[in-house]
């Protein structure tokens, strides 16, 4: 995992709160989840004093063992009661610590084009994440995993497809994504589940100071959503040199 600007996220000091806005969403989140709730890429040495939690579909709680195993590793429920209650309840490990909480913003329509070698993400109308830095104070820390899209192939589906169409009406129902997968197994790298053995690289920015706004205007999120958006395509451009992203390939915000 690559920081961008640490030491300014360190000046704002301990006991505050930061959203980490994670894209793109990929088939399995495996940046966002490697990245914050293991410490493979070390996290705790990267931002000390800092409890880390992962947004997350309720699904993944529903079944025993798997939910334990979420809640262990600071996987919460993605919903405003759980983003409300991390933003306002201090973490018991350390004192004056805040939280880093992730949220992977495109949700299941965006992980419909995770396709190798595409950079669109669903972001344009997304802005509850806004809304809730400014009704907490929370700083919007944007983030790109690249990598993230390589890490499986399945049948291109664009909008307005007749399998577009059926995966968009079963997420809706159901609450996730209907793809044919193709990944690698333990013997090839051609057929499998598993992902496919690519270098997936997180590159987390610098925070976007953010003052607390109980009730938020409308004008207030739409502006903070233009800056994080500002600041997550000059993340993007400062670093698909080092990530073997084509110099005319652009992040496209839809």
């Amino acid at each position: 995992m690559t920081i961008e600007r640490l030491e300014e996220a360190r000046e704002n000091g301990y006991g505050r709160n930061y959203i980490v806005g994670s894209h793109p969403h990929g088939i399995f989140c495996i940046g966002v989840f490697t990245s914050f709730c293991t410490n493979a890429t070390n996290f705790q040495e990267l931002f000390p004093g800092l409890e880390p939690n992962l947004l997350t579909l309720n699904i993944n709680f529903l079944f025993p063992f798997r939910r334990e195993l979420g809640i262990g590793l600071g996987g919460v429920e993605s919903s405003p009661s759980s983003l409300s209650w991390l933003l306002t309840n201090p973490p018991n490990s350390k004192e004056n610590s805040g939280r880093i909480i992730a949220i992977v913003v495109g949700g299941g329509e965006e992980a419909l084009d995770s396709h190798p070698g595409n950079y669109t993400l669903n972001l344009k109308n997304r802005k509850g994440f806004c809304k809730y830095a400014l009704k907490y104070g929370a700083d919007l820390v944007p983030s790109y995993s690249f990598g993230e899209n390589n890490s499986y192939e399945h049948p291109e589906n664009p909008h307005g497809s007749l399998l577009r169409t059926i995966q968009t009406r079963l997420t809706k129902m159901f609450g996730f994504i209907p793809l044919f997968l193709r990944g690698s197994s333990p013997f090839n790298n051609g057929v499998g589940i598993l992902p496919r053995r690519v270098p997936i690289t997180t590159v987390i920015g610098a925070p976007i100071r953010v003052e607390k706004v109980e009730n938020p205007s409308q004008k207030m999120i739409d502006d903070l959503h233009a800056r994080y958006c500002d600041a997550l395509v000059e993340l993007f451009e400062s670093h698909k040199n080092d990530y073997n992203v084509p110099k005319n390939v652009y992040l496209k915000i839809n």
